[in-house]
């Protein structure tokens, strides 16, 4: 596992999926990567916001893909986000606190006109039900809202010893849930097999 910052950031790098990665017909979003040296963090007002890598964390990279409308079929939205923890410890917390967090925040505003809510939990650790690939997984569904626009939204994070792999499915018109469940399980699997290569082979 990465021990250095610099080590760190080339491992999140070449693990967070780009938009050939999530498969024919996605491309960059006009935002295509989050700001350096900055992570992910609910706050205490239950919005989503970018804050300096605190202490425990290494590096962290979001990646941010879409499809385009078209064909009567909606927009969506994907995100790929890696973050390198300094000890085990730190990154078991944050899947404690992806559980943690739907129960604090019923509904977490992301922009200023876009929001999830209701969302429904899983956690697998390693040896229970079907997961043998992983230390640990939370998977969760709800609803992504933009204005009076409603659709389903997955989250699936993953922890590999110190780093945690986060992918995010935003649904739109057109598309099924099993759809959506597919992009979120696979892009998640593709993050884990290079993640697993990059340390050096399966763990």
């Amino acid at each position: 596992m990465p021990g250095t910052r610099s080590r760190a950031e080339a491992l999140a790098a070449a693990v967070a999926l780009k938009p050939q990665g999530w498969g024919a017909g996605f491309r960059a979003q006009q935002q295509a990567a989050s700001t350096p040296g900055t992570v992910a963090l609910l706050d205490e007002q239950c919005r989503w916001e970018r804050r300096a890598l605190p202490k425990g964390v290494l590096a962290s990279l979001s990646r941010y893909s879409e499809i385009p409308a078209a064909g009567g079929k909606g927009e969506i939205k994907v995100s790929a986000a890696v973050t390198v923890h300094t000890t085990v410890r730190n990154a078991d917390e944050q899947l404690a606190a992806t559980l943690e967090e739907p129960l604090r925040c019923r509904q977490q505003q992301v922009r200023t006109d876009e929001w999830i809510s209701g969302l429904i939990s899983n956690a697998t650790p390693y040896g229970q039900g079907n997961n043998t690939y992983s230390d640990d997984q939370v998977v969760e569904m709800g609803k992504y809202l933009t204005g009076k626009r409603e659709q389903t939204y997955y989250w699936h994070v993953t922890r590999l010893g110190t780093v945690t792999l986060a992918v995010s499915v935003k649904g739109a018109k057109g598309y099924s849930n099993n759809e959506l469940a597919k992009y979120a399980s696979e892009a998640d699997a593709a993050m884990l097999i290079r993640l697993e290569s990059e340390l050096g082979g399966n763990s």
